[in-house]
């Protein structure tokens, strides 16, 4: 398992952007929507991982209520796994609790699922299967 992401809540892509273009960082691609989750996304690469800047594109999204109630910053922290579905059962094993039963869709073709808080010691935390995984058997990406 390796780190996937680190997902920044922003209101605005744009001023969100600013520190990581500060550092010489150029974003990724173009941003990308994600609307199952109510997410406009903009990403950096930083070595093997990518923070991706997350913005609200409703009032009712989870970023949005995150921003409500928090200020922007660190949201949660994504890790890669090969098969999303054998470590969310390897975790319930372990007491883990999810945010949902069954992993969706996310950014770039990935399927990903959310930890809840209280179980990651009350950090959001992501696993993350991204589409080669799922087509190669026994790949491990890059």
């Amino acid at each position: 398992m390796k780190l996937d992401h680190i997902g920044i809540a922003t209101p605005d892509l744009d001023m969100g952007s600013e520190p990581y273009l500060a550092l010489g960082f150029t974003p990724e691609g173009e941003d990308e929507v994600v609307e199952a989750q109510g997410v406009r996304v903009r990403v950096f690469r930083v070595g093997d991982a990518v923070v991706e800047l997350l913005a609200p594109l409703r009032p009712e999204s989870a970023i949005a209520r995150f921003l409500e109630k928090n200020r922007p910053g660190l949201h949660h922290t994504a890790y890669r796994v090969e098969d999303i579905h054998a470590e969310m059962a390897r975790l319930r094993g372990q007491g883990a609790t999810f945010l949902s039963e069954q992993p969706g869709p996310g950014l770039h073709g990935t399927t990903v699922v959310f930890l809840h808080p209280k179980w990651g010691a009350g950090t959001l935390i992501e696993l993350c299967q991204h589409p080669q995984e799922a087509q190669v058997a026994g790949g491990h990406g890059h």
